[in-house]
């Protein structure tokens, strides 16, 4: 699993090096990691497409154990004809971010811009949000743990709420769909799976952490071994493993973590992996979801999922196209010549928003 986490990071830190939708962006600047995330440089807006930055407070996420704040900034990308049709509606579509970048970078990366306006000229008029998920270990997971709060619900509840009282939204679960790249797309099955009613349908691009996540002695002794203070230190993978823990084995009683390491000991003392965390990692598991959770993925007019030939989560993402199928759960499911991010920029704007557009009420 380390691996595989590790070859997804590999396509991230090119993507603040990376041009955008058409390739047609200024040269970027190198990658910059302050604090251990990810950065790009802001996109091109395009005459008449406004965007707001709003805060955004969340109940889910108060009193969350690692400290993180409830007030979290979402950009809010309305198309030109917002301004001119006063009467007017429109979809929404919630984009989420990956691991170690904040809504904002990803907003940038991704040229969200460019791409509302894109699709607007083509006749497919979208909000899109795009929420700041970022926390100390370098991501939510979006997850529900008393460690890092309830994701989640943030996501689902609180962040649609706050949408549909700001602005014009076809404020019903056919008016928004649910998108996400990498954690967001891992968010995008977890959310679409535990809050079914919300959003009518989603998409994941080259989701994370689909399988179950399995440690040995060796790692678990590594992971246990990372001071709290040093995690940004640490290394892509280890600080995506431990992001991970915090998010799927919280423990309100055991800081500095405030989460239990896979990792106890047998009967004469030997270390060895902790079987009931390696079971509550699973729980969180996408792939391990879906048997329990087929109504509620049936619930979806459409359900659709993408990764690059050359991701290293190519396995992953199979497997779960794969249950879907096994469970008789109709979804749309592409492969693409790519690494982790060298396309999902342009496949946002030309494969994902026009599959929204097929599904979703659009006035």
């Amino acid at each position: 699993m380390l691996n595989k986490i590790v070859a997804g990071a590999a396509g991230l830190l090119v993507l603040a090096a990376t041009p955008a939708v058409a390739q047609n962006a200024a040269a970027a600047r190198p990658p910059a990691f302050p604090g251990g995330n990810i950065t790009a440089p802001p996109p091109p807006v395009p005459a008449g497409i406004r965007v707001d930055s709003v805060t955004v407070h969340s109940p889910a996420l108060v009193g969350n154990l690692e400290g993180d704040s409830a007030e979290r900034n979402a950009m809010v990308v309305l198309p030109a004809s917002y301004a001119k049709s006063p009467k007017r509606r429109y979809p929404v579509i919630y984009y989420l971010h990956g691991f170690a970048i904040d809504g904002r970078n990803f907003y940038n990366f991704m040229h969200v811009p460019e791409a509302v306006d894109h699709n607007a000229r083509a006749g497919r008029e979208f909000i899109v949000v795009v929420p700041d998920t970022l926390t100390k270990m370098g991501g939510s997971m979006y997850s529900s743990s008393v460690t890092t709060g309830d994701f989640q619900t943030f996501v689902a509840r609180d962040l649609v709420d706050y949408i549909d009282k700001h602005y014009r939204t076809i404020a019903t679960r056919k008016g928004r769909g649910l998108a996400g790249h990498s954690m967001g797309g891992y968010g995008v099955w977890t959310i679409g799976m535990t809050h079914p009613g919300v959003f009518d349908s989603i998409y994941a691009q080259s989701a994370c952490c689909g399988e179950p996540r399995t440690e040995t002695v060796d790692s678990a002794t590594k992971m246990a071994a990372v001071p709290i203070a040093a995690v940004d230190k640490a290394g892509f993978g280890m600080r995506a493993g431990l992001a991970s823990m915090v998010a799927w084995s919280p423990d309100p009683k055991n800081p500095p973590y405030y989460a239990d390491f896979p990792l106890t000991k047998d009967k004469d003392g030997k270390p060895m992996v902790d079987p009931l965390v390696i079971a509550e990692w699973a729980n969180n598991s996408p792939l391990a979801m879906i048997p329990s959770h087929v109504w509620a993925l049936r619930s979806y007019d459409a359900i659709g999922s993408d990764v690059g030939t050359k991701d290293g989560l190519i396995r992953d993402d199979t497997a779960i196209h794969e249950m879907l199928d096994k469970q008789g759960i109709a979804n749309t499911w592409a492969t693409y010549e790519g690494t982790h991010v060298d396309h999902i920029a342009q496949r946002f704007d030309q494969v994902v928003l026009p599959f929204f557009a097929q599904h979703l009420r659009m006035k």
